[in-house]
């Protein structure tokens, strides 16, 4: 069925969600809580928080999804709102660290090797958990309120858009990577002991982590549905296949873009807060160029447009990545560019549109013969 006239999701795909979700959500953590005795059972502490940092991915490439595959607006900026969340909740994790910092200090380790002499004024509030969840949240919808306004009031779009929100990336890299900026330069935040008075070092701490972020994702997937499946959704899609045509219908495209823009921001957010504790750290490292780009890779290996292809290929990519780098660790750029290339010139529609092509019984090339055909006439 060509793109344009492709309902917003399939009920088939969404059975498949929550199955998989109920996967994550329960027999995962059953599997976790085995005696280890029951090897070709059991899931190691370390590979289910392997899995819930893939979920948080799942989440950003969800917010990612909502943009590029139902509105066709590209941004290779959603690392910065991942990183807006993330250091939103490291910095509550930091400020918990309180006496059992190396140096003893109420202030950060590195304001002191920095011989900063007082917390800045920005640290304070987050002695709060509230503040860090709240600001993780809210920071990145705030930051992409006021800059897709500025982009989308003015008509930028397209590949003029992308390249903008490149820029943006690149430059967020840059300001967080400075240690006049107060959190951390180039080593960002790290070394967190504990949330809400519970030890993030604790099996159970981190199975509570990795349940909340499956709830989470079910949350966020319901919610991209809900919107996709809206009025509003289907404008999105109208927008993505002819902006010209709906501008003469009356709407205002750009009002739309903003919206689902700063939801993908707020998506992302809450992917760094959960992020965070789970793994330990954060640092500009990964809210640059290159980690936005990939998340457009997980997108488009899933099969952008559909939700469940954008979590299909954050995990599944990022599973690979974790498998690939233990034997050939160099190598992976090029593989994850190959992956990219391949997929865009042969399967445009992802691994999802390859599985629909399974059940319907057509093959690969047949549907790619059929797309370039329906392209060129």
């Amino acid at each position: 069925m060509p793109e344009s006239i492709r309902p917003p999701y399939d009920s088939r795909e969404t059975l498949a969600f929550y199955l998989t979700a109920a996967l994550f959500l329960v027999v995962l953590p059953l599997l976790n809580v085995l005696p280890s005795e029951d090897s070709w059972l059991h899931l190691s502490d370390f590979r289910l928080n392997q899995f819930g940092k893939f979920l948080c991915f799942a989440i950003l490439a969800l917010g990612l999804d909502l943009t590029w595959g139902y509105c066709g607006v590209l941004s290779l900026g959603q690392g910065v709102f991942f990183g807006f969340g993330a250091y939103c909740m490291g910095m509550y994790l930091t400020m918990q660290i309180g006496s059992e910092s190396v140096y003893g200090s109420d202030l950060p380790d590195f304001m002191v090797w920095t011989q900063v002499k007082e917390l800045p004024w920005f640290w304070v509030p987050f002695k709060n958990f509230g503040a860090g969840l709240v600001g993780a949240l809210v920071v990145p919808m705030v930051f992409a309120t006021i800059f897709g306004f500025l982009a989308f009031r003015s008509r930028i779009k397209g590949v003029y858009f992308a390249i903008l929100t490149q820029a943006l990336a690149f430059a967020a890299w840059l300001v967080f990577n400075r240690n006049e900026t107060r959190l951390g330069g180039t080593n960002g935040l790290t070394d967190f002991k504990q949330i809400l008075g519970f030890r993030l070092t604790d099996v159970s701490t981190q199975r509570a982590l990795y349940i909340l972020t499956v709830v989470a994702l079910i949350g966020a997937f319901l919610l991209c549905r809900w919107i996709v499946a809206s009025r509003a959704g289907k404008v999105l899609i109208a927008i993505r296949d002819s902006e010209s045509r709906v501008t003469f219908s009356g709407y205002t495209p750009w009002v739309f873009k903003l919206f689902v823009f700063v939801v993908a921001a707020g998506l992302a957010g809450l992917s760094g807060l959960l992020y965070v504790p789970q793994v330990g750290i954060i640092t500009p490292a990964q809210i640059g160029v290159l980690p936005s780009l990939e998340v457009v890779i997980w997108v488009a290996v899933g099969g952008r447009g559909t939700l469940i292809g954008a979590v299909l290929g954050a995990v599944v990519v990022n599973y690979g990545r974790s498998v690939l780098t233990n034997y050939f660790p160099e190598a992976w750029p090029f593989i994850l560019g190959g992956l990219f290339v391949v997929v865009v010139t042969m399967f445009p529609d992802g691994l999802v549109g390859l599985i629909r092509r399974f059940f319907s019984g057509k093959s690969p090339a047949r549907g790619l013969a059929v797309q370039k055909a329906q392209g060129g006439s």
